[in-house]
């Protein structure tokens, strides 16, 4: 049998009400008066899917995690218009400008379309307010069909066309089965991954609703937020799985040569998509080294 989650540690949840109207969930950790770590995770994932990162950092760290429109605890949007690289920056911005007192700053770390959903909150005001600096893990701006490795053909237009089918295919996902978790590790972590974890990232992915890993896969096989990387002018690092098939190295190594103020890029050996679940001690040893080098805790009145 699996192994069942530890409970992540208690919190104070609230809802944000984005520009559109949409309802966001949002779940905050830790005291009061700690550095402050912002979470954004990927296309199929939630809160949970953070969770051994709010586990390390939540006893010394405010750790702020929100579920991305149509996953988790935040309904779908009403429409298709809801499903935009628009929606994304308005919902961070929103969940910022909530949980943060004026001007004070976080760490943001974004996964996947978390990290994109950074790119493209770049050059907003408020965005810019509090972002002392970033994390981008496992992500890239564009031509994210053209470069995935999970048709396993060489590049070419027929591979980009397979894999926009793939993955944004219509059929449910069904029940966790030995079948389905093959399937998943295959396209999304690394061949080494352990069983325990090769499950979370299951049982997490497949309770992603249908329409919303429809909707929110349209966006992704078009986003185009190169213009992001090149408004994140502050302190921002790198991460990535050697064996990522989703997002690869290659956009990661990219952004690093692009980006204003890149201060590492990391390439974790043997690690696929989903780092922050299949290599937890490295990515949050990394948000823990931003918080403590860029942010600066001022003591309430």
């Amino acid at each position: 049998m699996s192994r069942r989650p530890i409970p992540l540690p208690a919190s104070r949840e609230l809802t944000v009400v984005s520009a559109d109207g949409s309802p966001i969930h949002v779940e905050v950790y830790g005291p009061e008066s700690a550095p402050v770590v912002v979470l954004a995770h990927g296309w199929t994932c939630s809160i949970a899917f953070w969770a051994e990162q709010i586990r390390a950092l939540a006893a010394d760290h405010r750790v702020i995690a929100y579920d991305q429109r149509g996953h988790g605890r935040s309904p779908a949007p009403a429409g298709p218009s809801g499903y935009s690289v628009r929606a994304l920056a308005d919902d961070l911005e929103a969940v910022l400008a909530a949980t943060l007192a004026p001007g004070e700053k976080a760490v943001v770390a974004g996964h996947s379309m978390g990290g994109m959903t950074v790119m493209a909150a770049a050059s907003r005001p408020g965005f810019r307010e509090h972002a002392a600096a970033v994390l981008l893990c496992s992500t890239g701006p564009s031509r994210l069909t053209a470069e995935a490795t999970v048709v396993p053909l060489r590049p070419s237009d027929r591979r980009t066309r397979l894999t926009r089918t793939v993955l944004g295919a219509k059929a449910p996902l069904g029940p966790v089965t030995p079948v389905s978790k093959k399937i998943l590790k295959y396209a999304t972590m690394g061949p080494g991954s352990a069983s325990e974890r090769v499950d979370t990232c299951a049982r997490i992915v497949h309770a992603c609703p249908r329409g919303a890993r429809v909707g929110w896969s349209r966006v992704l096989s078009e986003i185009d937020v190169e213009a992001g990387v090149r408004e994140l002018d502050l302190p921002v690092a790198v991460l990535v799985g050697t064996a990522d098939r989703l997002t690869p190295p290659v956009h990661s190594r990219a952004m690093a040569e692009a980006l204003p103020q890149c201060v590492g890029l990391l390439e974790v050996t043997g690690a696929g998509h989903m780092t922050p679940v299949e290599a937890p001690e490295a990515v949050t040893a990394r948000i823990r080294e931003l918080a403590d080098t860029y942010v600066e805790v001022k003591e309430k009145a």
